[in-house]
């Protein structure tokens, strides 16, 4: 592979970081820069120490805006809470590879609904534990840091999981796409991107400063301008 601007390298700003007073404002602020997805994380206060939002906060943000939306439930029990967020407008539902669910049945129940699966693995998981899916699925989200909270520093061992990963994609010949959340600033979205990402969720990067049009567009700006040589596997 020869030296080469990347392409394509989608950012997916998350609402987990916005100003949930003036939500509306936020996401139709990063929609006209020009963001590619929106990402919601959704948590239940088990599978994570955290609790997040519900179907009603994507159907009410599905009326006001166009985004493809990426819902990354961080749940024990997806399989009970997909198709509420399908309803309310998801076009991509992410679970996680550690739940106690039939993986391979309910990658094929959202897929006959017509959604995008995908499938996300904490960091002290086995990568194992999620390299059997990656033919069924439309993209696998590699967490690079602990789920749960925002604001969290970027774990430099993932980088070399997501070139794992890609070379296993590559090797393969799939089509599906590697998504890489927690963490992500200017400096770490490079190096994300370097190793093989095609998705960067961002989140405290965007919105933390409340500077959103000067933070996306540096980081669009980063993610433009990043080259890579061959990964190293």
């Amino acid at each position: 592979m020869q030296n080469k601007k990347t392409k394509n390298i989608l950012i997916a700003p998350s609402i987990l970081s916005a100003d949930f007073s003036a939500l509306k404002d936020d996401i139709m602020a990063v929609e006209k820069l020009g963001a590619d997805w929106l990402h919601i994380d959704v948590m239940d206060g088990h599978f994570v120490p955290n609790l997040t939002i519900g179907p009603v906060v994507v159907k009410w943000a599905r009326k006001h805006s166009g985004l493809f939306f990426d819902v990354h439930l961080m749940v024990e029990r997806p399989d009970n809470y997909w198709k509420a967020f399908k309803d309310a407008g998801a076009d991509l539902i992410t679970f996680h590879c550690e739940t106690a669910v039939n993986k391979k049945t309910l990658i094929n129940e959202i897929k006959k609904a017509g959604l995008k699966v995908g499938m996300s693995i904490r960091p002290k998981a086995k990568l194992s534990k999620i390299i059997q899916f990656l033919p069924y699925m439309d993209l696998v989200l590699i967490m690079s840091v602990e789920p749960g909270f925002g604001g969290q520093e970027f774990i430099p061992k993932m980088l070399s999981r997501i070139k794992e990963v890609r070379h296993i994609i590559d090797k393969d010949n799939l089509s599906c796409l590697i998504e890489v959340d927690g963490g992500i600033n200017p400096a770490t979205a490079a190096e994300a991107v370097r190793s093989g990402a095609n998705v960067l969720v961002a989140g405290n990067s965007i919105f933390g400063r409340r500077k959103i049009k000067t933070d996306y567009k540096k980081l669009r700006k980063v993610i433009d301008n990043t080259s890579f040589n061959e990964y190293n596997y």
